[in-house]
């Protein structure tokens, strides 16, 4: 049984200002973001293989890079869909052809660089024991719920509530089929993975994942980026 990170590179980044650049390849130290991301999946022990969906006309650009890069586990990149939902169906069906319905796949984003190990190592397991495994955070702010008149209607305890993020993971043949069956009944509104598996009935397990497990869809989130990761580099260079 393998185990096979899906990659989502299929955003142009509007709201990152990036202009002609999508945002996966905006550079940090002369590297781009993506590769800061392909880089955990390769170096996992557990990782078999890498998927990706990507823009369609930027994939040579980004095979470039994979090459220069030394990412040796990519097994297949194919083109994004119109949306995110059609997108991670395409990285499916390469995966299935090469890894077979049993593989365990690790839905990420190409634009989440700071996903770490052991959340990589958690998300395996718990799909082997539970079915699933949803990456999440805690929520560390008040939550409330607004009417379209914008009055709160609702304060909702922040200690049931969490942040989803990614990974988000399943056995391949299972969320396969789940996109399928979205297909067939025209459902191709889904926000991720765990709300499509959601709505065909799965049952879906959580593990805490890192809070600077962002996603960088804002220059502000590249900033953050930036911080932490220079954050990082001064702790290993004195021993913090």
């Amino acid at each position: 049984m393998k185990n096979v990170g899906i990659i989502f590179a299929g955003g142009i980044g509007r709201r990152m200002n990036s202009k002609a650049l999508p945002k996966q390849f905006l550079k940090l130290h002369e590297k781009e973001i993506i590769i800061y991301t392909l880089e955990h999946f390769e170096n996992h022990a557990e990782i078999d293989g890498i998927v990706i969906a990507c823009v369609e006309e930027w994939i040579p650009f980004l095979e470039r890079l994979i090459k220069r890069y030394d990412i040796h586990k990519v097994a297949a990149v194919v083109p994004g869909g119109k949306t995110g939902q059609e997108s991670i169906y395409n990285a499916l069906c390469a995966a299935k052809i090469n890894y077979g319905e049993d593989a365990v796949v690790l839905v990420h984003d190409g634009v989440r660089p700071l996903i770490d190990s052991k959340t990589i190592t958690d998300s395996i397991k718990c799909v082997h024991e539970n079915g699933s495994a949803i990456t999440i955070a805690p929520a560390n702010e008040t939550i409330v719920s607004v009417d379209r008149d914008s009055k709160i209607t609702n304060i909702v305890d922040r200690n049931s509530c969490a942040v989803a993020r990614a990974p988000q993971s399943f056995f391949l043949g299972e969320l396969l089929n789940a996109h399928k069956r979205a297909i067939s009944e025209k459902q191709d509104a889904f926000i991720d993975s765990a709300s499509l598996m959601r709505y065909y009935g799965h049952s879906l397990t959580s593990i805490v994942g890192p809070v600077e497990n962002i996603k960088i869809t804002t220059p502000m989130d590249f900033y953050t980026f930036r911080a932490l990761s220079e954050a990082k580099e001064s702790a290993q260079l004195f021993g913090v």
